[in-house]
């Protein structure tokens, strides 16, 4: 198969690319894991009745999408990206691949982990992923359900599972006060864009309509023998401890890295976000001529900033591959590009009162889930001279699970640094390798033989 352009991901990003590209002529092939567009913050946006402006929006979005000639590949997982526009996938157990002249990575967000105590428990997970259960499964949440954490998902999500009909046992704000001081700062550019904020106060008023306690926390930790049974926290100076059947832990999101670390482009550190994003250029081209990334993978700014992001990563492309003139490129950007101002305006005002919290586990947490490696054995490493993250794997396998470091990574390189007395932006993160994702042999040996029967060879 051969395209103009390939997009991995069809969230707001990816979609809204597809939409514009196949609007100026470009072949287009989209790939994503999930069933069916949308993303994880647009998913299931099909099947679902529209509730307000923004649901709205995204089912037309969706729907121009469906429309525009861009053939999509659902259940495709993607698990090597080459420099040159070939990627490869796995779908229905078997591997496959395409050439393209440009490739368009759209992956959007991953949660940044929050590990403390107890997390590994059954019974503990994201907000996201309940968020995804909700969405998808109707799993909707009861009896001793807690939140814990802090950013506008965990409110998002709250708000979600009580208009479904669900219960919450409370939610535990780990919110550094520091952050509303930090905050105001940014307020009047933030009124550039006040709908966020709006929305913001609409989450809470709900919350406290709802009944549901609101307690500023720390130190909270999950207890219980096979499976989640209690948690323990501190507030207002005294230690309380409270059954719970579930709990959901959420510290923002920060950008998937995988594709883009594995293909060795060029990345920078963000101090607001406290994470590392690829860099681009203003039409989401990266290091390597012929990868564009964009949407949250190339820096959080929401699903608004993310479909801006889309289109004028495609006008970029298409300008690029000649099917586009430089003037009418830039005619058809400037309202995108102004649009997409006004919406990050909000953005410093989020980050520092959302600052993500500091890592500071005890030894015996849990950091790296698949190795099993704690916060103790991490620092035992670097006791013993180990440096950063890749140094790691030899001392502790820790980042050589499944995710490669996905869900470890910024909790191992905190520990690190911290040990080492170095800011966490001089600790090398896990340098990544494809395939990005877990291949069978069985999917190789297809690939393999597609590959045969297209160029036969003898050795």
């Amino acid at each position: 198969m051969r395209v103009d352009l390939a997009i991995i991901g069809a969230g707001p990003a990816g979609i809204a690319a597809a939409t514009e590209a196949r609007a100026h002529g470009l072949s287009v092939l989209v790939l994503d894991e999930n069933p069916a567009p949308g993303g994880r913050i647009w998913q299931a946006i099909e099947a679902r009745a529209a509730k307000d402006d923004e649901d709205r929006a995204a089912q037309e979005a969706v729907r121009a999408f469906r429309a525009s000639g861009a053939e999509a590949r659902f259940g495709a997982t993607v698990w090597c990206v080459e420099p040159e526009g070939r990627v490869y996938w796995s779908e229905q157990g078997r591997a496959r691949d395409a050439e393209a002249t440009q490739v368009l990575i759209a992956t959007g967000t991953t949660e940044r982990p929050l590990p403390i105590p107890g997390w590994t428990l059954p019974g503990v997970m994201t907000v996201g992923a309940a968020q995804i259960a909700l969405k998808t499964g109707g799993l909707v949440p009861d009896r001793d359900v807690w939140i814990a954490g802090q950013g506008p998902l965990l409110l998002l999500y709250a708000t979600q599972a009580l208009a479904a009909g669900g219960r919450i046992a409370g939610v535990l704000d780990l919110a550094e006060p520091s952050g509303r001081r930090r905050a105001l700062a940014h307020l009047p550019a933030a009124l550039r864009a006040p709908s966020y904020l709006a929305r913001g106060v609409a989450w809470r008023l709900a919350l406290r309509r709802a009944g549901v306690p609101w307690i500023r926390a720390a130190e909270i930790r999950a207890e219980g023998a096979a499976r989640l049974e209690r948690i323990r926290f501190v507030a207002d100076g005294a230690v309380h401890t409270r059954p719970a059947s579930l709990l959901l832990l959420h510290d923002g999101v920060i950008p998937s890295v995988q594709i883009t670390r594995a293909l060795g482009c060029a990345h920078v550190w963000d101090e607001a976000q406290r994470c590392w994003k690829p860099t681009t250029d203003m039409w989401g081209r990266s290091s390597h001529a012929r990868i564009a990334i964009a949407g949250d993978g190339a820096g959080v700014g929401g699903a608004a900033v993310a479909a801006l992001s889309g289109r004028i990563a495609a006008l970029g492309i298409a300008a690029a591959l000649g099917r586009l003139g430089e003037a009418a490129r830039d005619s058809a950007a400037a309202p995108l590009l102004a649009a997409r101002a006004k919406h990050l305006a909000v953005r410093p005002f989020l980050d520092a009162l959302f600052a993500p919290l500091p890592i500071r586990p005890e030894d015996d947490t849990i950091l790296c889930r698949c190795e099993e490696v704690t916060a103790g054995r991490v620092r035992e490493a670097v006791a013993l001279g180990c440096l950063g993250a890749n140094q790691l794997k030899s001392f502790t396998r820790a980042g050589m699970g499944p995710c490669q470091g996905r869900m470890c990574g910024p909790s191992v390189a905190a520990v690190i640094a911290a040990e080492r007395g170095v800011p966490v932006q001089e600790v090398e993160p896990y340098r990544l390798r494809f395939p990005t994702k877990p291949l069978t042999l069985g999917e190789l040996a297809a690939l393999h033989e597609q590959e045969e029967a297209l160029e036969p060879h003898t050795s």
